[in-house]
């Protein structure tokens, strides 16, 4: 059994085709073709199902494909380890951020990593704080930037705290309310747009509420900070981001409160990080203590 033989199994089982996975791979079809009916001769079991019309994993395909990805992945550390003893970062590194990030500057971070270390490449995922929670258990994700309640603690992976902040509300620049602070209570008759129940980016903001003795409406859920600005924007209701956030949106205003709602940054990584994530939050701590 080699290593490209699970390369091919991979990119056959990705594009359901030995056409295309073929030319992902860059070998001619017949070669690929060769090398997947040897390493199923050896296995003593068939892998795929093959049709005029599409091809497909068998059972013994599906349980043998978790095990040839985690083999590729061990190789692709080892390599990667062997790299980083003798002074060289290289390998993958997967990044994931809440769109909000704002304890880091993120852009310029992922630019002087890429800089310092050109031959790792780099992928960033976008989505919300408990979904990256899963990606980094699962190892999906290397290193992520979450936002959650200041009681709130990430759990099954290793953390550090970034910062904390306030938020504020953001609303158009034409909105009945004039004054630039107020307390929660004063927006109690205001319609919301905010994220869904259960998203760390709500709950933050509920908690205050909910403190302040105050019950708020909100008509208008949202899975991104960009689609919330749009709702805004819209004059459909009042948007709750964090203030090093909300200053980009210069054609909204900004309304300060007393009693805002907090949030704490995080950083987070798998216990065993790679030599390519190790050398990036070795990147953030001197950046975010310098």
């Amino acid at each position: 059994m080699e290593l490209q033989q699970l390369r091919y199994v991979i990119a056959v089982a990705e594009t359901n085709n030995f056409t295309r996975a073929a030319e992902r791979c860059r070998v001619v079809q017949s070669a690929l073709s060769h090398q997947i009916a040897g390493l199923e001769r050896e296995l003593g079991a068939r892998l795929f199902e093959r049709t005029s019309r599409r091809v497909r994993l068998t059972p013994a395909g599906e349980a043998f494909l978790p095990a040839a990805r985690e083999c590729l992945e061990a190789a692709d550390r080892a390599r990667a380890e062997v790299a980083a003893a003798s002074g060289e970062v290289r390998g993958r590194l997967a990044v994931g951020a809440i769109p909000t990030v704002a304890a880091v500057n993120l852009p310029v971070a992922l630019r002087d990593y890429r800089r310092r270390y050109p031959r790792v490449q780099i992928t960033l995922a976008s989505a919300g704080s408990e979904d990256l929670i899963e990606r980094v258990r699962r190892g999906d994700v290397d290193v992520a930037f979450l936002g959650l309640p200041p009681r709130a603690e990430p759990k099954g992976v290793q953390s550090r705290r970034l910062g904390g902040g306030e938020l504020v509300a953001v609303v158009t620049q034409d909105h009945h309310l004039t004054e630039n602070e107020v307390d929660l209570r004063s927006l109690e008759d205001e319609p919301f747009i905010d994220f869904r129940v259960g998203a760390a980016g709500r709950a933050q903001s509920d908690e205050a509420f909910a403190a302040a003795g105050v019950q708020r409406e909100v008509p208008f859920e949202v899975s991104s900070a960009e689609f919330m600005v749009d709702l805004v924007r819209q004059g459909l209701g009042v948007g709750m981001l964090p203030a090093a956030y909300a200053p980009r949106f210069s054609d909204l205003r900004m309304i300060r409160l007393r009693d805002a709602p907090t949030r704490v940054e995080h950083l987070i990584w798998d216990s065993r990080p790679t030599p390519a994530a190790t050398a990036f939050l070795e990147l953030i701590r001197a950046d975010h203590e310098g």
